[in-house]
């Protein structure tokens, strides 16, 4: 075995954002994405999969909102679950589709997971992430009133509800997800992050929040003890300045060099911001680990030294 890589797929890895969110679509992307990473399981390498959910869980949302006069809606940790459920399904039937084509003798399976965050985790005071369907400025007001809601102002748009963005502390199915890799199994886990839990009273309560996916990979991939971080977005390398004149891109870093970077606010937030951060903990959790940041397609040449931004520990 060449190593094992946790592997967290972007939002571009499942659904093309030029075309309508049909299920065969989001289909059509996930099968060039199990392609790629069946490449990478034929190289030796043991790989974990991680994913993405916003406009996923975004668009279970707005379907339950939208019905709750007929059915009543879901809380969002459920929304959540289904989520994982459904891409987890897709990617699932993906790669064993194209086991069978390239002779790959692996099982899948997905781990719906809960991951427990802190319920003092100071995010849970200041909400950021927004959720669901715009509503008015009535309708935001009573659904503030009515169901406690935090509501907030989109760019001119109409209101909508934000959540927290907690840490993630512990991932409650990792014996499970262990024991499956130990016996070759590809998993898919943490989807969207993970659905947030509480611990209260001795046992585990859901959340309305949203973890990042990229911290909840570097997470999973400590405690399993992997080799390689692989996140996977839509571009190629981590650049400073990016799209300006003197645009620049990273190639291998080292952690205390590309902090400095993200300390000089060249990251944005909801974009490559978390990555950065994902990579720079990877680095830095034991000698000899190595977060790597490029896109889909350059997946394999990246795992293979010849692109990508590796983030090392120095």
């Amino acid at each position: 075995m060449k190593g094992k890589v946790v592997i967290a797929l972007g939002g571009n890895a499942l659904q093309d954002k030029d075309m309508v969110p049909t299920a065969e679509s989001q289909l059509n992307a996930v099968r060039k994405t199990a392609s790629y990473i069946a490449d990478i399981i034929k190289e030796g390498y043991s790989v974990i999969v991680t994913h993405g959910n916003g406009p996923q869980v975004g668009n279970i949302v707005i379907q339950n909102e939208t019905a709750s006069n007929i059915i009543p809606a879901m809380p969002f940790d459920v929304c959540g679950a289904e989520s994982q459920g459904m891409i987890g399904y897709m990617i699932q039937q993906c790669l064993g589709e194209v086991f069978k084509e390239k002779n790959i003798q692996k099982d899948v399976a997905t781990i719906v997971t809960q991951v427990v965050v802190d319920k003092g985790d100071a995010a849970f005071l200041h909400p950021t992430k927004p959720i669901g369907p715009f509503y008015s400025k009535e309708e935001a007001e009573l659904l503030e009133k009515e169901k406690g809601y935090q509501m907030v102002e989109d760019s001119g748009r109409g209101y909508r509800r934000v959540v927290a963005s907690p840490e993630p502390k512990e991932i409650v199915e990792l014996n499970t997800i262990k024991l499956l890799e130990r016996n070759g199994v590809v998993v898919i886990t943490a989807g969207g992050g993970g659905i947030p839990v509480i611990r209260e009273n001795g046992s585990l309560k859901g959340v309305a929040a949203v973890i990042d996916k990229d911290l909840a990979s570097e997470k999973l991939a400590e405690d399993l003890d992997a080799d390689i971080l692989l996140i996977l977005t839509a571009v190629e390398k981590v650049y400073i300045n990016y799209k300006k004149p003197d645009e620049k891109p990273l190639d291998v870093i080292s952690s205390h060099d590309i902090e400095k970077y993200l300390s000089e606010g060249h990251f944005a937030e909801g974009s490559m911001m978390p990555k950065v951060k994902a990579a720079i903990r990877f680095a830095r959790s034991r000698k000899g680990r190595r977060a790597i940041i490029t896109s889909l397609e350059k997946a394999y040449d990246a795992l293979s030294g010849k692109t990508g931004t590796v983030v090392v520990d120095a």
